[in-house]
């Protein structure tokens, strides 16, 4: 898929890099299923660089209307999931 990351230019070069592999473990958790501590790792490392609910939905939103995956919905499902779970969600 041919798209292109919400980023902030504001962002260091590491939180770029990371924020990056965040939305490529959501695109996993789509496309090929994911480890829950793996993604939640992720996750939790993209709130550390985007600690605001507002700016979070804003980006995650952004992401979704390029891409068509739901961050909101594979964290709810994480979240939720069993330790040691792989998940793969099914397309909208």
């Amino acid at each position: 898929m041919e798209y292109q990351y919400p980023i902030d230019p504001h962002w260091s070069t590491d939180e770029i890099i990371d924020v990056v592999k965040f939305f490529e473990q959501v695109e996993m958790g789509y496309e090929k299923g994911i480890e829950r501590e793996v993604f939640l790792s992720s996750y939790r490392r993209f709130k550390e660089i985007v600690p605001s609910k507002s700016e979070e939905k804003k980006i995650c939103d952004e992401f979704e209307e390029t891409s068509g995956y739901s961050t909101y919905r594979l964290v709810k499902k994480m979240k939720d999931a069993e330790v040691g779970k792989r998940i793969k969600m099914s397309q909208k």
